[in-house]
């Protein structure tokens, strides 16, 4: 089914102009996909595969191949229980992150240079919360700028992104990895409330800094401090987060709550990563039907073909 963009309407997802830093993206007419690109040795998804820069940047270019609109390149996990986000700016350095500003540029700059070698023309996010790893990579040619803190973490991550004029992705992250695993459950209503509060605050920060408004677009932040089941009641109730005013990217792909809600088909324990691809896509398929324009994902092909028929269900409703 061809897309009709004039189909689309405000009730399912926001429409506009994404701006990045050297040209601009169109959201709402058909769900954009951004494929993940590891680059980080004990990443939870990947665990090293594309550590390697010659092997991160063919992957990266095989991701682009199978469809992907944007990728976006990570060199330090953020998985539960990293040092993720100590200190960001290096004001600490008995307590700084577990990889340093010039250990994460030396990972991630060769595979941004590499694919933007091979294919100029791709649009790069990189995914950090260090103002400097951000500032070099910009400067090296990236668009956007995937800020898993919201610009929490470095103080001056806002003023670097506004003065660089690049794409933005803010999402909401409740506390650090390290305390994930002991916050104690939210209610629903507090729940959104809380996520709400704190993209509203991001946003705060990011006018403070003059960050342009049509530069940015929310992620909720699935896994980012939430309890197994809070992520279902974000999903469902999702689409509240578009009263923000900005488009919103989910990031579902793989996460850990996909992989309880499988353990009974694993004889009750988690389902291991590689197991999560169909969970991941049937999360996906929600999270558009729920207002998401972007999809980050590991697996591109698949979903893109989730996408199409979560946009032809988004085309068929009734205006």
């Amino acid at each position: 089914m061809a897309i009709n963009p004039k189909k689309m309407t405000s009730l399912t997802r926001t429409m506009g102009q994404w701006r990045l830093r050297t040209r601009t993206l169109e959201l709402g007419s058909r769900t954009l996909v951004m494929g993940v690109v590891n680059i980080a040795p004990d990443s939870f998804s990947d665990g090293g595969l594309f550590a390697d820069s010659e092997a991160a940047v063919a992957h990266a270019l095989r991701l682009l191949d199978e469809g992907a609109d944007i990728l976006d390149l990570g060199a330090e996990s953020t998985r539960p229980g990293s040092r993720a986000g100590l200190n960001a700016s290096g004001a600490d350095s008995e307590l700084g992150p577990a990889v340093s500003a010039e250990e994460e540029q030396a990972r991630l700059l060769p595979v941004l240079e590499g694919i933007l070698a091979a294919r100029p023309k791709a649009i790069v996010s990189v995914d950090t919360y260090k103002a400097t790893t951000a500032h070099a990579a910009l400067a090296a040619g990236a668009e956007i700028v995937n800020d898993v803190s919201g610009f929490l973490w470095d103080a001056e991550m806002a003023a670097v992104c506004a003065e660089s004029r690049c794409g933005l992705v803010l999402m909401h992250t409740r506390g650090r990895p390290e305390e994930w695993r002991t916050q104690p459950q939210l209610a629903a209503d507090e729940l959104l409330a809380t996520v709400r509060g704190g993209l509203a605050a991001s946003l705060a920060a990011a006018a403070q800094a003059r960050a342009a408004t049509e530069s940015i677009v929310l992620d909720p932040g699935y896994g980012f401090g939430k309890r197994f089941d809070e992520n279902y009641v974000l999903l469902a109730r999702q689409a509240e987060l578009l009263s923000l005013g900005r488009p919103l990217l989910a990031g579902v792909s793989r996460k850990s709550f996909l992989g309880r809600t499988l353990a009974p088909l694993f004889g009750g324990q988690d389902a291991p990563v590689r197991a999560r691809e169909t969970a991941s896509l049937a999360a996906l398929v929600a999270a558009i039907l729920h207002g998401a324009s972007i999809v980050r994902v590991h697996a591109v092909r698949p979903a893109v073909e989730a996408a199409l028929i979560a946009d032809a269900v988004l085309l068929a409703r009734p205006e």
